[in-house]
């Protein structure tokens, strides 16, 4: 039976509230490229897709004991960390997991949530003991055209990638038809993740 351990400082986290709500007034939400604000319809419903308990155990589903860990960055491990992703990110600290059975280590996952368009996309990316993508759940989309980055056919293709990987529109990963956001939003997660892991969890410094 699969055990969720947490950390005494560390609350199971579930982000299924958006930062800015589809109930809010649509002209809370500006488009740059339109020059204009959305409407109702262009930005969309919250779609929950997976809650984090239900995500893990996709994730890591012959685990015994699934850790949650907060991982807070140094000023010098977030600067190391943004110069080898290639972007730079507000965030100081993640939501991470360690998923173990009888003392071995089955794999690690982070919690991210990057901005697609115009809202965040709340997702769980798996990571083998060695580095590699091994899946990617999506729990929550905001948006109203991209959904499709859920889809098996497309996040498959993460599945393998290590931080030596681009992970990039054009250079690895094949991008979606009028979701260009969404997908170079989940890329660049995915891409945070495997670096994430290889600083707290694989590379000792």
């Amino acid at each position: 039976m699969l055990r969720l351990v947490v950390t005494a400082a560390l609350p199971i986290w579930v982000a299924l509230a958006p930062i800015a709500d589809a109930s809010e007034p649509s002209h809370h939400i500006w488009d740059p490229d339109l020059k204009r604000y959305l409407t109702e319809e262009e930005i969309g419903k919250v779609e929950v897709y997976l809650t984090e308990e239900q995500a893990l155990k996709l994730l890591f589903p012959k685990s015994q004991n699934i850790k949650a860990e907060e991982l807070r960055l140094t000023p010098e491990q977030k600067a190391r960390i943004q110069e080898r992703i290639g972007w730079k990110f507000p965030e100081e600290s993640f939501h991470a997991f360690k998923a173990e059975t009888n003392g071995k280590i089955d794999g690690y996952a982070v919690l991210q949530e990057t901005i697609g368009k115009h809202r965040p996309i709340t997702y769980l990316v798996g990571v083998t003991p060695d580095g590699k993508v091994s899946d990617v759940e999506i729990l929550v989309y905001r948006e109203s055209k991209g959904s499709e980055v859920r889809k098996k056919r497309f996040n498959s293709q993460y599945e393998g990638k290590t931080v030596l990987d681009p992970i990039r529109i054009n250079k690895d990963i094949i991008n979606i038809t009028g979701a260009t956001m969404s997908v170079r939003s989940v890329s660049a997660g995915v891409k945070r993740a495997l670096v994430l892991i290889d600083e707290f969890y694989l590379t000792p410094h």
